[in-house]
């Protein structure tokens, strides 16, 4: 396990790496395949899809950051938890997810598991008496999604790891909202941690991927066969550009949460805000856990707009420096309705249950300047105001 602080980690790692020509950065290995060094001798990398010296340069990187042993970067975060999944999971074990995480999530759970391949319990996990009974059937697996996609509920990593030994079930985090930056499920006893590298670990809105990382070199192994074997694995190019996002993470991620926490002062004072979502305020359900198992509390926030639905449409059109998209964790800020976006595989009765209502609008706040965006938000909330 490294000593480096992450910030040293993010930004040195394959630095110097170059044998060839002593670039400072590492070159972009594009070759699909590479030469055996003699007949009967297998070299490190044969073929891009098993390995790729880009690909492991990042893995190193990310593995480094969360205080793992082992990771295996794909194509993208939804291919990470399929890889995960696959791994580990058969016909008759059972998997306890999350019943308000992320839409993608949630359609690759219960569309495998209608076709047999496993079972799934989609579950309250804030709710402990419900939680404690999907524990009780003795799931193989159990991924936790904290703070979870949209509502940022948390979840405790360390009690929850605890109950899961006692059955003999692997822990996942989906830790994509705080980055190792702020949390370290491994640290607090999970198993597995995994990313869409998409958002805060590449950080630029330009390349998409994944990556589970493990605690354990024999589950890094496991992973890494199976990913080379459904071709899960993530590109060369993909992998340089992901690594290079990271080198900025530790600065990047300071800034989002400043100015979120700004906004979030904004928002407390506008009467067409009603219920705020962030583990940051007081009040919010999973504050004391947060502030035990994060160093941050990110800036991921949702709210319900108070106002009527036609007036939230009118609202999101009016905003300059929100562009309303999915995805989240880029320099741009976005805006996004999760019933109609990145939820909305989930069905009108799953939306319900998760408490992700047709009111609720999620923000990732990029790295505007803060003062601008709160100025963007207080001018479209005037206009919803004035026009309704």
């Amino acid at each position: 396990m490294s000593t480096r602080k992450p910030a040293t980690i993010a930004v040195r790692t394959g630095i110097e790496s170059d044998t060839q020509h002593h670039a400072v950065v590492p070159p972009i290995y594009l070759s699909t395949n590479y030469g055996f060094p003699a007949f009967g001798e297998v070299p490190k990398y044969d073929y891009t899809r098993s390995g790729n010296p880009n690909r492991g340069l990042l893995e190193t990187a990310l593995f480094e950051l969360e205080s793992g042993k082992g990771a295996v970067v794909t194509n993208c975060g939804t291919s990470a938890l399929n890889l995960w999944a696959s791994a580990f999971l058969g016909p008759d074990d059972l998997i306890v997810a999350p019943h308000d995480c992320y839409g993608g999530s949630y359609r690759l759970f219960n569309t495998r598991a209608n076709k047999g391949d496993f079972k799934v319990e989609f579950v309250d996990q804030s709710d402990e008496q419900a939680f404690d009974a999907a524990i009780a059937k003795k799931p193989k697996l159990i991924l936790l999604e904290t703070p979870s996609n949209p509502l940022v509920r948390v979840v405790d990593i360390a009690k929850v790891c605890e109950k899961a030994k006692q059955v003999g079930a692997l822990v996942a985090v989906d830790n994509t909202f705080l980055t190792p930056v702020f949390q370290k499920p491994l640290e607090l006893g999970a198993d597995f941690v995994i990313h869409s590298t998409t958002k805060y670990i590449n950080g630029h809105s330009d390349v998409i991927g994944g990556v589970v990382i493990t605690k354990s070199e024999e589950h890094a192994e496991e992973l890494a066969w199976w990913g080379n074997c459904i071709g899960a694995t993530g590109t060369p190019f993909d992998s340089y550009m992901t690594l290079r996002g990271i080198r900025t993470l530790g600065a990047r991620m300071k800034v989002h949460e400043e100015s979120s926490a700004k906004i979030l002062d904004f928002l407390q004072t506008q009467e067409l805000v009603g219920n705020i979502y962030h583990p940051s305020l007081p009040d919010h359900p999973g504050h004391e856990i947060a502030k035990k198992q994060q160093s941050g509390f990110g800036s991921m926030l949702s709210f319900e707009f108070a106002g009527s639905f036609e007036q939230l449409k009118y609202f999101v059109g009016k905003l300059d420096l929100f562009s309303l998209a999915e995805s989240l964790g880029g320099v741009e800020s976005l805006i996004c309705h999760p019933a109609s976006m990145t939820h909305r595989a989930m069905g009108e009765e799953a939306l319900a249950e998760a408490g992700v209502s047709q009111q609720l609008l999620r923000l990732s706040v990029g790295l505007e300047d803060a003062d601008d965006l709160i100025q963007d938000l207080e001018q479209a909330f005037a206009q919803a105001k004035e026009a309704f």
